[in-house]
């Protein structure tokens, strides 16, 4: 039953099933190709000349690229600070740098003979702080960029604040003691 309806729709239908005439493909892809692309030949043109241009581009890219990282490394060999990491980093630096130095100099203003030793003191951990961060800056130097390196860095000069902190803070202390013995004494 089923196979009567199929010969019964296929029955009217003509397949011509002979060969087309020699040389029917390539007539039939030339004007295909004359109706899509009628200027196909001026399009590779074109592009055979953007493809040479554009590996150079890339070429030059890379070239920056690379003296780009090739002169921050080289950045770095020379200062091996925070700064030469990144921008922010040498804001970072630039920050603490200010404000240890501010410090220092207050610390250094308030000495006075009571106030001498722990000066002194404070002025000798700082030596000491320098030191390690001189070889916290080799550090950087050796491992590129490696984060703990620069967290030690930026911990280094937390640590500085604090220490001329306390100093000032001990300076203070003394002072109000010297105050508050010759508040007392009566002349």
């Amino acid at each position: 039953m089923k196979n009567d309806n199929l010969d019964e729709l296929f029955k009217d239908l003509n397949f011509d099933n002979s060969e087309p005439e020699k040389g029917h493909r390539e007539r039939f892809f030339q004007k295909l190709q004359d109706k899509e692309h009628p200027s196909a030949k001026k399009k590779t043109r074109k592009r055979s000349l953007w493809v040479p241009l554009a590996g150079i581009a890339a070429g030059l890219a890379l070239l920056v690229f690379l003296g780009g990282t090739f002169f921050n490394s080289e950045a770095i060999g020379k200062s091996g600070d925070l700064a030469s990491v990144s921008p922010e980093m040498k804001q970072t630096q630039e920050f603490y740098t200010s404000l240890i130095e501010s410090e220092l100099k207050e610390v250094q203003e308030e000495k006075s003979p009571e106030t001498e030793a722990i000066v002194q003191d404070a002025l000798t951990q700082m030596e000491k702080l320098d030191t390690e961060y001189a070889k916290l800056k080799k550090d950087l130097l050796n491992s590129g960029k490696d984060n703990r390196v620069i967290h030690a860095m930026i911990n280094n000069f937390q640590q500085r604040i604090d220490l001329l902190n306390t100093v000032l803070t001990q300076i203070e202390e003394i002072k109000l003691i010297k105050n508050t013995n010759h508040e007392n004494n009566i002349i």
